[in-house]
């Protein structure tokens, strides 16, 4: 037995040890927990989570950054059916993010109410120009969110229209170039005419064929997507029928009776009669690249930009020399990124090719690699001098090191598209 005193001194000890070992437990578990947070690696949020913060950024990403422009679009709908306008007739209604939120909310809303939908652009030069890439590189590659946001929005668009359960019809009546090829080429009907300039001009201003280019060009017949796509080459009226970027022609003074009747008296059930009915096949009209059909086959299938530059070369014709000048006035590194695109794209669904095509454009609007779409626009677009100082300027200075930075994932994973959904049945 201890004294008296010695045991009530053990007691208080033995109080103030545990006391200790409590606290140090506690200090050591909250130790334990920041270090959890700072080593372990970030995990990725579940697709689902992903896609609704996508659809929310859809929702929101004009008023985020700025506010939607008045009357930009215009609606109009009955039971039946519903009509957008694309209404920037002075800027050849090129397409700006307002009008990309606009337009994906209410094919969203009309995909579930009407039976079918009918775009249009207004004025009489233009259907859509494309996009607006002003806007897009107006701001510095490290603080132009604004850029990644407007083209990743507009390939969701893209990808809403490509799997569009009702009939979607686009009247291609004008200009239709990058950006409203986009809103157009994937819909069930897109009807040219004479007066609908199609092409796919982005390499000339540093950037690719986006907007799901990867996708349609290469399903075009033979090697003439990539022709397109690498030269931007422009297609005319019944062209554009004939080279399957189109599905209908019809001469531009026969578009009014066309659109009352579809207006007026038509349902999803008599569609398809109705637009065969005011249409023509231009039987009578050959495709203006046949006779050199043959020459695009064999110079675009190189299995590299240099192979189908050097074959060019030794084709020695008109058209092939004409192709080599303007193939150098391209960027060389939209070329290479072009080329490999097209190949993916080749093999590839819908959705995933888009999904690539945001990796590419958001590269393009951080300089990952190149300043080239900012000065590509800069030159065609601002100061209009059309002398675009390309950097690399050269393909042989382009390594596929530097091609496939371009391809890989993005830095944020909000970033991506995650989703995307496949053609309903």
């Amino acid at each position: 037995m201890f004294p008296v005193s010695l045991s009530a001194n053990f007691k208080a000890y033995k109080i103030c040890a545990i006391k200790l070992l409590f606290w140090c437990s506690m200090i050591y578990h909250k130790f334990s927990q920041v270090k959890a947070i700072i080593l372990l690696p970030k995990q990725p949020k579940p697709l689902q989570e992903i896609f609704k913060l996508h659809k929310r950024k859809m929702s929101s990403a004009a008023t985020a950054t700025e506010p939607e422009v008045p009357d930009d679009v215009l609606f109009e709908s009955t039971d039946v059916f519903g009509v957008a306008t694309l209404n920037r007739p002075k800027a050849l209604n090129a397409l700006n993010l307002s009008m990309v939120t606009k337009l994906t909310r209410k094919l969203e809303e009309w995909e579930k109410t009407k039976q079918f939908v009918i775009v249009k652009g207004a004025g009489e030069k233009a259907f859509c120009a494309g996009g607006d890439v002003r806007y897009a590189t107006a701001l510095e590659p490290s603080q132009n969110s604004r850029g990644k946001t407007f083209f990743r929005n507009e390939y969701i668009m893209n990808n809403l229209i490509g799997t569009y359960s009702i009939p979607y019809i686009a009247l291609i009546d004008g200009i239709t170039m990058g950006g409203g090829v986009g809103i157009s080429v994937h819909g069930h009907y897109r009807i040219a005419t004479e007066k609908t300039l199609f092409a796919m001009p982005e390499t000339a201003i540093g950037l690719f064929p986006d907007v799901g280019g990867s996708y349609f060009l290469p399903r075009l017949i033979g090697k003439l997507g990539l022709y397109l796509g690498l030269s931007g080459h422009q297609l005319k009226g019944s062209d554009v029928m004939k080279a399957g970027i189109a599905t209908h022609y019809i001469e531009s003074s026969k578009l009014p009776k066309l659109y009352e009747e579809l207006t007026n008296s038509t349902t999803a059930d008599n569609l398809d009669s109705v637009i065969t009915k005011h249409t023509d096949l231009m039987h009578s009209h050959p495709f203006s690249l046949l006779p050199l059909r043959s020459k695009i086959d064999h110079c675009f299938s190189g299995n590299t930009i240099e192979e189908i530059v050097q074959r060019l070369k030794e084709d020695k014709s008109d058209w092939a020399n004409n192709t080599l000048e303007n193939l150098k006035k391209m960027s060389p590194l939209s070329l290479k990124i072009t080329k490999r695109a097209n190949d993916f794209g080749s093999k590839q669904s819908l959705q995933d090719c888009l999904k690539m095509e945001n990796r590419l454009a958001a590269a393009a609007i951080e300089a990952r690699v190149s300043k080239d779409f900012y000065e590509g626009v800069r030159a065609l677009l601002v100061d209009k001098d059309k002398n675009p100082k390309w950097n690399p300027k050269t393909l042989e200075e382009i390594s596929d090191d530097t091609v496939n930075k371009c391809f890989g994932p993005l830095e944020h994973i909000e970033e991506e598209i995650s989703y995307l959904r496949s053609r309903k049945k």
